[in-house]
């Protein structure tokens, strides 16, 4: 609360949040933050053993937000951040697991960088173009995907009718036939 409120994320700062005095030591940080007030400057630096980092319920205006120091992240968690793209993930490079879902993402493209990328939680996001997917086809570690709570479910782009033989499982799987979970069920059953 009001400790985020007199500076960005400082060494000082991050030992009170973490509660650890050697900053080396942390791998996993949960907090909310705001970054439409404050900066979390590059955070990244001070904590070189993060792995996992969970900002669930932040108002993030940007992932470059998050600054450039995060490339040892191997989790991250965003949902219900606000966020409307994925600009600035490519500097995540080592993450395996990115739970972004209840967002405004409609643009996959960014996610093309994450070649170490295994699951995928994009849930109740605004991906209305099943070509989105051929983004994620290019992370070829990519083996869970949630999309449910998308347009691309329901109809295959924005302009077209709903069509009753559309599948989107069998879509995702064609266009990603490396996945093994789409939507928690094995991608195989569509």
């Amino acid at each position: 609360g009001e400790l985020l409120l007199d500076e960005y994320l400082s060494p000082r700062k991050l030992k009170v949040l973490t509660g650890a005095d050697d900053l080396q030591r942390v791998k996993a940080l949960e907090m909310q933050v705001d970054t439409r007030e404050n900066s979390l400057g590059n955070f990244g630096a001070y904590l070189p053993n993060l792995r996992e980092l969970k900002l669930n319920n932040s108002l993030l205006v940007s992932v470059r937000d998050l600054g450039t120091t995060l490339s040892h992240l191997r989790i991250l968690w965003m949902a219900c951040c606000g966020l409307s793209d994925l600009d600035g993930i490519s500097s995540c490079g080592s993450l395996k697991e990115l739970y972004i879902a209840y967002n405004n993402i409609s643009d996959l493209s960014q996610l093309t960088w994450l070649e170490h990328l295994e699951v995928l939680d994009l849930e109740g996001n605004n991906i209305e173009d099943i070509s989105q997917m051929q983004y994620l086809g290019l992370c070829c570690k990519l083996s869970r995907l949630t999309v449910e709570g998308n347009l691309i479910c329901l109809k295959p782009n924005a302009e077209s009718a709903e069509e009753p033989d559309y599948n989107y499982r069998a879509e995702v799987k064609k266009i990603i036939p490396h996945l093994e979970y789409l939507d928690e069920i094995p991608a195989s059953q569509t």
